[in-house]
């Protein structure tokens, strides 16, 4: 069942989904060389505590790992698709593009998002795949609007992937978020004729995320459980808002409003 929230519930939600961006933010300024994608997860987890907030990620149960995710980011470099874990190893290193997605829960509501950050300077496929994706979420959002249907966001999002030469994952999707991190509809990232294909009703709020490869969509899981790479080895990009469904248009609850083309309350331009 789709769960729709009320405006009281969609406050909530965006303040859930400041806090997110605000800790994405100071991870952006962090990334660089010689950083550890560890000290990324402990500034976030300390900026988690500062504000009251709850962890989504740390000790989210998932039945195909067979256990509990055991940290508040997931850090994904290179060709690490998603669910890549903080490591005092994993040093970056210049060319390198980092996906740090995290989520949290504040007063009972959850805000999820992500960005893919570079290392110093990258290749001219990687700055294209970081860009068609962002551009790809973009698109998504844009079709969020009542009266639309779910795979009017897929299709937007497989589209443009697509005429840029690119792949979208197709084993990992977008959600439903609210009360719980998880909630109906999955959201993918491709037109799933299989699929159950909603009509967007005003307060549904979706968590949209495009995950693209350079190369093939194949993706395989590592012997950890949780961290998925694609298969050829090429770079995956990842990027993710929560987004309101309202009368007004798309209203993305983790983007801060002086972000929105100067709009006062954060909803998208038209």
């Amino acid at each position: 069942m789709i769960i729709r929230k009320s405006s009281a519930e969609l406050e909530k939600m965006r303040r859930s989904g400041l806090l997110v961006s605000a800790i994405l933010a100071e991870m952006r300024k962090m990334i660089q060389e010689g950083v550890t994608t560890y000290d990324l997860e402990v500034a976030a987890e300390r900026m988690m505590n500062d504000a009251g907030a709850k962890p989504a990620f740390k000790g989210y149960y998932s039945a195909a790992a067979g256990n509990r995710y055991p940290y508040v980011l997931c850090t994904s470099v290179n060709d690490e698709i998603i669910h890549g874990m903080p490591s005092k190893k994993r040093v970056l290193k210049p060319g390198d593009i980092v996906s740090v997605d995290t989520g949290v829960q504040l007063n009972g509501y959850y805000g999820d998002s992500a960005i893919t950050v570079p290392v110093g300077p990258i290749s001219e496929e990687n700055q294209k795949l970081l860009k068609v994706t962002q551009e790809a979420l973009a698109l998504a959002i844009e079709q969020a609007r009542p009266g639309n249907r779910l795979f009017d966001i897929s299709g937007a999002v497989e589209r443009h992937v697509k005429a840029n030469g690119f792949t979208v994952v197709r084993e990992f999707v977008g959600h439903g978020i609210g009360t719980s991190m998880h909630e109906e509809p999955q959201v993918p990232n491709f037109v799933d004729r299989k699929a159950e294909n909603p009509r967007l009703k005003e307060g549904m709020v979706l968590a949209i995320e495009p995950m693209v490869n350079a190369g093939g969509p194949e993706c395989k899981v590592l012997s950890d459980k949780w961290t998925a790479v694609t298969k050829d080895g090429r770079c995956s990009a990842h990027f993710e808002h929560t987004v309101a469904i309202t009368e007004k248009g798309p209203w993305i609850l983790t983007l801060p409003a002086a972000a929105m083309n100067g709009s006062a309350n954060g909803h998208s331009a038209g």
